[in-house]
């Protein structure tokens, strides 16, 4: 029997997290208003100290997000110069407001406030952004079911299993690589894969021969900030392929002052990983889009917890 090339293989499902993602605001919205009848209506606040364009818009989508899910919204913009005493005053205030099931502090921070001092500060009840230790101590030992889980890990879960339904596999057993040990999406991610008895290897900058690590990998998951750096080559026939990066790089197009325009890319080749992949997630249009929907989860599941209503799974 002649081996399958790539060229030979059906196209790769294509994850689209865009799609996904409204569906998941859809539901919240519908258990919001489910929930506002029950009396309670869940309240999410967003921090944001400083001026920087891509956290007021990251905010600004945020904020957006939670009216349209029927969510108590708020926002409190602080200027750059302020104190670290300051901020972890303001937290303080929204850890004790029975009106806010969520607290949300945009990073990064300016550099004479700690973000470690002030992710610790807010309420792991209400740490929507799942980086409180005490979240994600319990993802590391397994009872990710009493945590809130980092929301960027949360969706590409979610992906990885709408992949596994549309390729008729399952994920248990399976060998997962994922390049990145960060503690936003790399070390929670293979937590989650873990304990969803997968058998999984950290890869980083100092693993050796990391194309041959990633090509064991039956689910790779890409998440190191470096525009395009996990090839074709690197990429198992069959794999599912999660793309977790956002880099920004120049494009062949100019502008009106003939600069190149920028196009957003992802940590994988995508066309060269495409070719050999059996499903694999775009950038833009994939996992980022299921970021901000997965926030809005985890202040619904927060609010029902306050409630003593059991928290629904996503």
């Amino acid at each position: 029997m002649t081996a399958q090339t790539p060229s030979a293989r059906p196209a790769a499902f294509v994850l689209d997290g865009k799609a996904i993602a409204e569906e998941i605001v859809e539901r919240v919205a519908a258990e919001a208003r489910a929930l506002a009848a029950r009396g309670v209506k869940p309240g999410l606040a967003v921090v944001l100290v400083g001026e920087d364009p891509a956290s007021q818009a990251y905010v600004a989508s945020k904020g957006r997000a939670a009216l349209a899910c029927g969510f108590h919204s708020v926002q409190r913009t602080l200027p750059a110069e302020t104190s670290e005493d300051a901020l972890l005053g303001l937290i303080e205030r929204l850890n004790a407001d029975p009106a806010i099931h969520g607290v949300l502090v945009q990073l990064p921070l300016p550099k004479a406030i700690s973000a470690t001092r002030a992710v610790e500060r807010i309420d792991p009840r209400k740490d929507v952004d799942g980086l409180h230790p005490l979240n994600a101590g319990l993802i590391a030992t397994g009872a990710s079911d009493r945590a809130l889980i980092p929301c960027t890990p949360a969706g590409a879960m979610i992906l990885i299993d709408r992949a596994c339904a549309a390729l008729g596999e399952t994920l248990e057993g399976k060998e997962a690589v994922v390049i990145g040990r960060s503690n936003l999406v790399g070390k929670p991610i293979a937590q989650l894969l873990l304990q969803r008895n997968c058998t999984v290897t950290i890869a980083h900058s100092r693993t050796r021969d990391l194309p041959a690590v990633a090509r064991r990998a039956d689910v790779l998951v890409a998440a190191v900030g470096k525009a395009e750096m996990v090839r074709g080559d690197w990429v198992k026939l069959g794999a599912i392929v999660v793309d977790v990066g956002v880099n920004r790089v120049a494009g062949q197009r100019l502008d009106a002052k003939g600069r190149p325009k920028t196009r957003l890319v992802g940590d994988v080749a995508y066309a060269e990983a495409a070719a050999r992949a059996g499903a694999i997630t775009p950038v833009p249009g994939g996992v980022g889009r299921m970021t901000v929907a997965m926030l809005m989860a985890n202040t619904l599941i927060a609010a029902r917890r306050a409630a003593g209503i059991e928290a629904p799974k996503f």
